[in-house]
């Protein structure tokens, strides 16, 4: 698993989501976000500022460039 998908899942289960909700909160279906978590797909920039901005973390974060959430 890379670490985009780690990192959505650890954001998704600290907030005691599923994954549909995670989903309808950013604009994509159910599938479309568990292909991300699967690392099936990358995000284009919009769904993944969507990802940040709902979970509150930077881009970087998500990609695994900083340490820090923020």
């Amino acid at each position: 698993m890379d670490i985009l998908a780690e990192r959505l899942r650890l954001l998704r289960k600290e907030k005691n989501l599923r994954q549909a909700d995670v989903a309808r909160a950013v604009g994509l279906s159910t599938v479309g976000y568990q292909r991300y978590e699967a690392s099936e797909r990358d995000p284009t920039a919009p769904v993944l500022v969507a990802m940040a901005d709902f979970f509150q973390v930077s881009t970087d974060y998500l990609l695994g460039r900083k340490e820090q959430r923020e």
